[in-house]
């Protein structure tokens, strides 16, 4: 099964529910990234270029780098 990427940059890529790998602020400059299912989107605009700001079921918060279906 492939896992297909779709960018994190746009809110209405971003539904609850969905799997995202997020970059929390701790790790930007590393870029590591962070997998997890999404709570609530906190970025209330339609586009972002750092990526839409979640929280994650886990508690998590981070932007959305990719959205995985």
């Amino acid at each position: 099964m492939e896992i297909k990427k779709i960018d994190g940059k746009t809110r209405k890529n971003i539904k609850i529910g969905v799997q995202v790998s997020v970059v929390q602020k701790q790790d930007q400059g590393s870029g590591k990234l962070t997998l997890g299912t999404v709570k609530r989107l906190l970025t209330n605009s339609p586009t972002h270029p750092h990526g839409i700001k979640v929280m994650l079921e886990n508690g998590v918060v981070g932007r959305v780098k990719w959205v995985l279906t």
